[in-house]
């Protein structure tokens, strides 16, 4: 066990690696699976990195989006910090939150389809759909 790791992210290597099965074998599955593993860590008060904006003169803090080609915005988070910094782009300020706090929060958003966990390498695009199915939530 790395004790680098925060007590939040303990666990999320396990994530990384059911996405890195259903990158090999795209089945239903092994997408259970993975919704599955990522509601375990949930349950076991798991949290994920986030990136946050700088605010724009409103102070309100906004959590980055990532554009995908469709034109859609979708919320990046991440299983580790070494997944964060694989995007090797500019330092952003990061936060650590509740899985099931991001998940709730991107539910109510206008405008974000969903959350894009680990956009640069082991990477699951969960939508509003798939984000009820982890909660556990009337579909």
């Amino acid at each position: 066990m790395n004790n680098n790791t925060d007590k939040g992210l303990q666990g999320n290597e396990k994530i990384e690696e059911a996405i890195a099965g259903l990158q090999k074998e795209t089945t239903q599955e092994m997408l259970a699976h993975t919704l599955t593993v990522i509601r375990r860590c949930m349950k076991a008060d798991g949290q994920f990195i986030i990136a946050v904006e700088p605010p724009k003169g409103d102070g309100q803090i906004r959590l980055e989006a990532i554009k995908t080609e469709d034109g859609r915005s979708w919320w990046a988070a991440f299983t580790s910090f070494e997944e964060e910094l694989k995007g090797g782009g500019s330092v952003k300020s990061t936060f650590l939150t509740d899985i099931d706090r991001l998940f709730e929060t991107a539910l109510t958003t206008e405008g974000i389809e969903g959350v894009i966990l680990n956009p640069w390498n082991r990477t699951i695009m969960l939508d509003k759909y798939l984000i009820k199915v982890i909660l556990g939530k009337n579909i």
